[in-house]
């Protein structure tokens, strides 16, 4: 087996550090792929998110996937648990068990409704997905039998080699007293199907509940576990897997580390409104903001909220707000403030399908020009998107040293899959220095010493800056009054149409992205991933939270004996120029993997670096459902190896430039 390499660059020095213990090329029974299904409401979330931690407690790294409709109530709805003894940075192909639960919050259980069958359709959903050999439990007291038998489930179960087992969780939860247990129910007997050892599972639940509850519970919870082996004969092969970590785990989203990452940048003012996928960092910093002297206001919409912002960030505090699609959308008339007046500040953008409503809880990347372009003029803003959980942490930090130190707003892009999947992280990590500093702001010994016009009035906007940095002042120090303004203006802030002030200003504004991008290169780890064999003669190019999909595709394609690596790009705007330039010349041809219709990312590169237009092409998929791994990899073999077959995944191909 080939050895690949995972990387970064530091400086003029790129690192690409060989992984000893590459994860499996494949996915194998050596993984546990656990899906459990309901109805929105039905507690599908929750109990996913224990039986991951009871996983990753016992020594598992784990990688989950969340699918759930824009309803309160109802719906089909399922997380995906991916479980190994090794490293696992994406989903996997399909998935290998089916715990369907069935949705008791279903509008019309029949057929003929306008959505057809609801109640069925945690278990008709997903079986199209389900790997060969793989195992169902469903909950026959919620699921019919007649119903069920509609499905062939009998013929394909036969088909497939599946493994199936009907049990009556509703009916065993009943007997102790509550319907909602049913879930417990299931666990016990995934649990018991799969030999798993109950104590962590136990351990969490002691964790969540107490008294009758959790009695009631650790009852049905044994008492599904021994139903296998005594009432339920177990005829297939799929245990858990086993493993061990050296250090200790948390259990974390995307949401969770931006959320730290701006607690640990220095952040202590948020303003929002709700609106999913955001709403997360909205609600995990309001949760924690009280313990730590922080303010969080909810308000009446996203202007307001952004413009609270920035109004926070003047009067001196560390300020972010952020939003999804539309209500993002109502925020370029403050992100245009911030970016005249200076103003630092740093948003937050979870991209959702869109245009208008779209499907609001399925993933996509289509608002990265959105978020590159909206406001007014020639604005200037800096954009990560971030890959994986922990560049969402380092970038979110990042983010907020940026904006202080160089006054300009700085936007985090991020997905709604990125938002909700969870994965276990070396708790150490974490363990670093927060930065409350307030970047460029003088204290007022700097000031006394700094330019003043004859009024009095300090020179906010001088002209003359060797990084475009007008250092700032806050309300109420001593000689720092100016005058802040939409406007263009004076060095004190005087609405002023001068021409030659007007290029002075704009020059210097725009000067900060050249030495933004300096810095970023000369004195930080880079934002840009780099995964595969340093010399292949062909690339995958991705961003944001497609990374994971690419680097287990990208170690597959090499272990079929392809010669490929890839880069997964953060720094959108100023634009990683330098790395994804020495990486096109570095190979053939490349493919770039995104989740939009209109190949946003790969258009971005071709402005930027028109002269490989004719190099690139496109994987493009925008069914509301996330890659998976094989669906790069045969991307790939059709796209750039050139075999003759049309790609069986929704996806589409683009050629390139020329072609």
């Amino acid at each position: 087996m080939a050895i690949y390499s995972k990387g970064f660059r530091h400086g003029e020095t790129k690192f690409w550090i060989p992984l000893a213990n590459w994860p499996l090329i494949s996915m194998s029974d050596e993984e546990l792929i656990w899906r459990v299904s309901g109805g929105s409401g039905d507690g599908i979330d929750s109990t996913s998110q224990n039986f991951a931690k009871a996983l990753m407690r016992s020594g598992l790294h784990v990688f989950t996937h969340r699918h759930y409709p824009s309803r309160i109530r109802g719906g089909h709805t399922y997380v995906e648990i991916r479980a190994a003894g090794h490293e696992v940075q994406s989903r996997g192909d399909g998935y290998n068990f089916l715990l369907a639960l069935g949705d008791s919050f279903a509008r019309n259980p029949q057929e003929e409704a306008y959505y057809g069958n609801e109640e069925i359709k945690p278990l008709s959903e997903n079986l199209d997905e389900l790997r060969e050999g793989g195992v169902i439990v469903y909950d026959e007291g919620l699921l019919s039998e007649d119903d069920v038998a509609e499905l062939d489930l009998e013929e394909r179960a036969e088909e497939n080699n599946w493994h199936v087992y009907p049990v009556d969780l509703r009916g065993l939860a009943k007997e102790h007293g509550r319907e909602v247990m049913r879930n417990t129910a299931g666990v016990g007997i995934t649990a018991g199907l799969l030999d798993m050892e109950l104590e962590h599972i136990e351990d969490l639940m002691s964790d969540a509940m107490g008294g009758d509850v959790l009695e009631s519970n650790l009852e049905i919870l044994h008492e599904a576990y021994e139903m296998v082996g005594d009432e339920i004969e177990a005829e297939h092969d799929l245990r858990a897997p086993t493993g061990e970590h050296d250090t200790e785990q948390a259990l974390l989203s995307g949401s969770n580390a931006i959320a730290y990452g701006a607690i640990d940048g220095g952040c202590r003012f948020i303003a929002g409104y709700p609106m999913t996928p955001w709403t997360d960092v909205f609600t995990i910093l309001s949760q924690n903001f009280p313990d730590m002297g922080g303010v969080s206001e909810q308000v009446e919409d996203e202007i307001a909220a952004a413009a609270l912002a920035v109004g926070a960030s003047h009067a001196g505090a560390k300020a972010m707000s952020g939003s999804s699609g539309g209500g993002f959308a109502l925020m370029s008339e403050p992100l245009g403030l911030a970016e005249m007046t200076e103003t630092p500040l740093v948003l937050v953008e979870s991209m959702r399908a869109g245009p208008s409503t779209g499907m609001p809880t399925k993933p996509e990347q289509a608002d990265l020009e959105f978020v590159l372009y909206t406001s007014q003029g020639d604005s200037s803003r800096v954009v990560f998107a971030p890959g994986n959980i922990e560049e969402a942490y380092e970038q979110t930090r990042l983010a907020f040293h940026i904006a202080w130190e160089y006054q300009i707003p700085t936007i985090i892009i991020y997905d709604q899959k990125l938002s909700g999947e969870n994965k276990n992280v070396d708790v150490e990590f974490f363990d670093r220095e927060p930065e409350p500093g307030l970047g460029s702001t003088l204290t007022e010994d700097e000031l006394a010493e700094a330019a003043h016009d004859n009024s009095g009035k300090f020179k906010r906007f001088q002209h003359e800056s060797e990084n475009g940095v007008s250092p700032r002042s806050l309300p109420g120090q001593k000689g720092g009054r100016y005058l802040a303004t939409g406007n263009e203006h004076s060095p004190v802030g005087h609405i002023s149409e001068d021409p030659d002030n007007r290029v002075y200003q704009m020059e210097r504004r725009m000067q900060k992205l050249e030495s933004i991008r300096t810095e970023l290169e000369e004195e930080h780890e880079s934002n840009q991933t780099y995964f595969g064999e340093e010399d292949a003669e062909y690339g995958i190019i991705t961003w944001g939270s497609s990374q994971g999909a690419v680097e287990e595709a990208v170690g597959r394609l090499n272990e079929q004996g392809h010669s490929v690596k890839g880069l997964s790009v953060s720094d959108m705007m100023p634009f990683a120029e330098t790395e994804v330039t020495e990486f096109l010349e570095s190979v053939d041809e490349a493919m770039v993997v995104e989740m939009n219709a209109t190949a946003q990312f790969r258009g971005l590169i071709q402005k930027e670096l028109g002269r490989f237009g004719e190099k690139m092409t496109s994987l493009l998929k925008y069914n509301g459902n996330p890659f998976e791994p094989a669906e790069v990899v045969e991307g790939y073999e059709v796209n750039v190896a050139d075999e003759d077959r049309e790609p069986t995944a929704q996806v589409r191909i683009e050629p390139a430039a020329g072609d």
